[in-house]
């Protein structure tokens, strides 16, 4: 694989992490009509006081989404990367300190909502937000429908009820856009058939046999990438994340610090250059695919590829999820929820007995099965 010049992923772009800083400010948002605190209310565009239920709009602005050059992010000097803890988050309300690696929480001391304002911050600021589109209660019930359709779980498992904790949480991401030259080398397959004799029980047969002729093929591709994903926090097993897509990206919003405010937003640990490493793994396992189309014939080998990139933009946008926790046996499960299609994944147990139950029955079939064709080939 080759790389355009500036657009190389292992380039060194952070350097070893830098003392505690302090953020140029915070932010919180309170009731204009009660005083207490104000929170963005799922599938609006509506702050809402969850005590006198008073809703304020969220103020509509001009911004327009952009993204941004990596060959000009690379060019520029490292910066120290942010270290755990260093942000200082201040709360309005009641006057509180209280360092986090959060872009945005509650404050530990009232409960009031706090966004750290990002001018001036060493990180790359948000260019978009994809709202929560549901609320707890409907992230509570795809829980329980999730729990209760789980095969080969305990029967008590089903009659698990409400989940014991329950956190809004903003997961930042990277997008990538880029513009894919690939030329690559392979091998095409033909099947064709062939006689083949053969001896059972003393007689001679015959039978077709598929055989495969292999030719050297090579080629040229091209693609254009647009919001190749790559989560950009790994205090979520990234794994986990990926299978809660896909992400209406459609529904994405200029960046406003009023949609965080009630939620958790994780800051990003993912450099850039580290995201763009991910993302060109993904783009090849579907410039994998274009080869293949591209070769045709019956069977395809891909032996090489050399990918080239140009005009790659990038961005960091910020997706809602539920983290849920339900209780069983003594153990605390955690599942993620889409907070926009409600798909659920996450940890289960499982039951012993009915897997055992399972595989007997399985081992049953297979027994008759294979009983039944040997007396049919005994003529009995």
């Amino acid at each position: 694989m080759t790389d355009q010049p500036g657009v190389a992923p292992d380039d060194a772009r952070t350097a070893a992490p830098a003392p505690p800083v302090t953020t140029p400010g915070t932010l919180t948002f309170h009731c204009g009509q009660c005083g207490a605190r104000l929170e963005y209310a799922p599938g609006t565009t509506s702050l809402k006081c969850p005590y006198c239920g008073h809703v304020q709009a969220v103020a509509a602005i001009d911004t327009v989404i952009e993204e941004h050059s990596y060959d000009a992010w690379a060019a520029l000097p490292p910066k120290p990367r942010a270290a755990v803890g260093s942000y200082r988050m201040v709360c309005h309300r009641c006057g509180a300190q209280t360092d986090s690696d959060n872009l945005s929480d509650t404050c530990p001391f009232c409960g009031a909502p706090i966004v750290a304002e990002t001018a001036g911050d060493d990180q790359i600021a948000p260019e978009a937000v994809v709202p929560f589109g549901i609320d707890g209660r409907a992230a509570q019930d795809a829980v329980r429908g999730w729990v209760r359709s789980r095969w080969f779980a305990p029967n008590k498992l089903k009659k698990v009820g409400a989940t014991e904790q329950l956190h809004g949480t903003y997961l930042p991401h990277w997008t990538y856009d880029a513009e894919t030259a690939t030329d690559y080398a392979g091998m095409r397959g033909e099947h064709y058939w062939e006689t083949e004799t053969y001896t059972e029980n003393g007689e001679t047969k015959t039978r077709q046999v598929m055989r495969t002729a292999w030719y050297p093929a090579s080629g040229h591709v091209e693609r254009v990438f647009d919001d190749v994903l790559v989560p950009g926090s790994t205090r979520l097993p990234p794994t986990r994340v990926d299978e809660l897509a896909p992400w209406p990206l459609e529904n994405a919003k200029p960046y406003q610090p009023d949609y965080l405010s009630g939620y958790r937003t994780l800051r990003y640990d993912v450099e850039p250059d580290q995201g763009l490493s991910g993302a060109k793994q993904r783009m090849e396992n579907v410039i994998e695919g274009d080869c293949r189309d591209d070769i045709g014939g019956d069977e395809q080998r891909v032996s090489s590829m050399d990918v080239h990139y140009a005009q790659v933009m990038f961005k960091l946008v910020l997706l809602p999820i539920w983290i849920a926790a339900y209780l069983y046996a003594g153990r605390t499960y955690q599942v993620f929820v889409n907070a926009h299609t409600g798909e659920v994944v996450g940890e289960r147990p499982y039951s012993v007995p009915k897997i055992v139950a399972a595989i007997v029955a399985a081992l049953i079939v297979i027994g008759i099965v294979v009983t039944l064709y040997v007396r049919s080939k005994n003529g009995g």
